[in-house]
Order: C-alpha cells, then sequence, then structure tokens
C-alpha cells in the first residue's frame, strides 16, 4: 500500500474534546484543516491557523490524515460512506483515523473499504475527557494494521500519552468498550460514596483525602467527584454521549454472549437523568441526580 508523508491532518468534530486535540495537533506542528457543520464552531481554530473546509470530502482530498471525533455512530457512517463521504475523497496512501467511540462492526466496516481504496483506516477511540484532551494525556486505544499505527506515532503523541496498538481493525473500539465498562460501575460507586459521605455527616474533601490513594482509587474518584461536590456539572463529557457508549457496550457484549449486570444498572439510571433533564451535562452529575433522591 502507498504510504506518504504525513503533515496535512483534517479534523472533524470540535466538541467538548475535539476542539482541544485538534489544538494540540497545530501545537505539534501540524498543519491543520477543519471541518464543522457551522463555521463560527472553529473560529478560535482558525484564529491559530487552520484553515475551514467547507465539506468532509474536500477535507479528505486535501489532508494526509483525516482524524474524526463525532458523537453517534451514524455520524460516522454519515461521514465516511457515500459520494460525498471522507472515503471518497481521501486518496491513495492517506490515513483515516475514527477516535469516536463507536461499534467495533463499523469500524471493521470503514477499514474493509478503505482497504478497497488503498487507504489506511484505523480506529482509535480516547478516554480522559476534556482535562486529557487539553493536557495532550489522552489514553488512545488504537485497532487496525500495525503498519498504519506505526506510522501514526508522531500524530498520537500530540494528544495522548498512553497509546496502545490493540490489535486488527475493531480492537480499539472493544478496548473502549472495556474502559466504559469499568466507568459505568465506578461511576455509580463514587456518586454514592460522596452521597453517603455527606450523609453521614462527614467533610467529604478530606474523605476523598483517605480513600483516593488506597483500593478505592480511580480516575473517576480523583477528577470527578471534586466536581460533584462543588456542584460542578460542566461537560468533561456529555451525559447523552455516555448512555450511547452504554448501548453499544450492551450490545456488543451479547453479541459475544456475556452479561453485564453493572453496566445496565448503571445504563439504566444515567436514562433516568437524561429524562430528568441531565442530558447534557457532564456523567459527574450523577451525584447531583442521587443526592435529589435520597
Amino acid at each position: 500500500m502507498e504510504k506518504r508523508t504525513l503533515q496535512t491532518i483534517g479534523f472533524v468534530g470540535l466538541g467538548v474534546m475535539g476542539k482541544s486535540m485538534a489544538a494540540n495537533l497545530m501545537k505539534a506542528g501540524y498543519t491543520l484543516l477543519v471541518f464543522t457543520r457551522t463555521k463560527e464552531k472553529a473560529e478560535d481554530l482558525i484564529k491559530e491557523g487552520a484553515s475551514w473546509i467547507p465539506s468532509v470530502k474536500e477535507l479528505a482530498e486535501q489532508a494526509d490524515v483525516v482524524i474524526t471525533m463525532v458523537g453517534y455512530p451514524s455520524d460516522v457512517e454519515e461521514i465516511y460512506f457515500g459520494e460525498k463521504g471522507i472515503l471518497a475523497g481521501a486518496g491513495p496512501g492517506s490515513y483515516v483515523v475514527d477516535m469516536t467511540t463507536s461499534k467495533p462492526k463499523l469500524a471493521r466496516s470503514i477499514y474493509d473499504q478503505a482497504k478497497e481504496k488503498n487507504i489506511h483506516a484505523v480506529d482509535a477511540p480516547v478516554s480522559g475527557g476534556d482535562i486529557g484532551a487539553r493536557g495532550g494525556t489522552l489514553a488512545i486505544m488504537a485497532g487496525g494494521d500495525k503498519e498504519a499505527f506505526d506510522a501514526l506515532a508522531g500524530v498520537f503523541e500530540a494528544m495522548g500519552s498512553n497509546i496502545k496498538w490493540q490489535g486488527e481493525a475493531g480492537a480499539g473500539q472493544h478496548t473502549k468498550m472495556s474502559n466504559q465498562i469499568v466507568i459505568a460501575s465506578t461511576m455509580m460507586g463514587v456518586a454514592e460514596a460522596m452521597v453517603y459521605a455527606k450523609a453521614a455527616g462527614l467533610n467529604q474533601e478530606e474523605v476523598l483525602e483517605s480513600i483516593g490513594t488506597g483500593a478505592a482509587s480511580s480516575w473517576s474518584l480523583t477528577n470527578l467527584a471534586p466536581r460533584m461536590i462543588k456542584g460542578d456539572n460542566a461537560p468533561g463529557f456529555y451525559v447523552k454521549h455516555f448512555i450511547k457508549d452504554m448501548g453499544i457496550a450492551i450490545e456488543s457484549a451479547e453479541e459475544l454472549g456475556i452479561e453485564t449486570p453493572g453496566l445496565r444498572t448503571s445504563k439504566k439510571v444515567y436514562e433516568a437523568m437524561a429524562e430528568a433533564g441531565e442530558e447534557d451535562s457532564g456523567t459527574q452529575a450523577i451525584y447531583k441526580y442521587l443526592l435529589a433522591r435520597s
């Protein structure tokens, strides 16, 4: 398969995490092209030197690497496939990297169609939220050909610090599902612990100091429990997107023939939160939701 020097990166999806990821690519010296449905979302990056491209197909025609970080699997399908999609515009030897948390089967479909056009496709979902995106410390879980992963090393290093190749196409998404399964039950536990500490009349900050370095320690406890206590529900990761992820994980688990009771319980709670008006809140709003019902 033809390969090329990777300098021009096209980025699709400038949400809570995507904008910071794109900014870090520019800081690393890459030429950045961006596409958003509304140009206004890209204004900050344009001021820093990025170029806005009016369609994903045109962006793919001009980029060595196209990175996508959108909301849902349906969004991924829309931008990759069809006459106006990324795969229609990308040239031989170019790279397409979907960093959206999406379906493993969809990652495999993108890989198969890309390979027919001599395009290198990698699925590389991330973990670390807005904090990791801003700091360039995201965990990046990649699936696809090892040679393609190795060629993208510099690109990934501009956005993350824990970067691992997990296997063939779809393996990155399967790894992210494992990640989300852990987080689903962990977030329930963190929120319940903070509600319990408050009900017991304890100083929640001091409780965190005690349990944060022991067996209960986790990223969620360290980074999101303080936000819970302060009432800061700004989205580092949206409730609505977490529900989407949990749905994918449940579907994938069913295909593998395994049970996920903790995941299913967490999804029910988050769906109730969304119905109560918290779908655009950060996932840490689960504390607010449980506290109100205690």
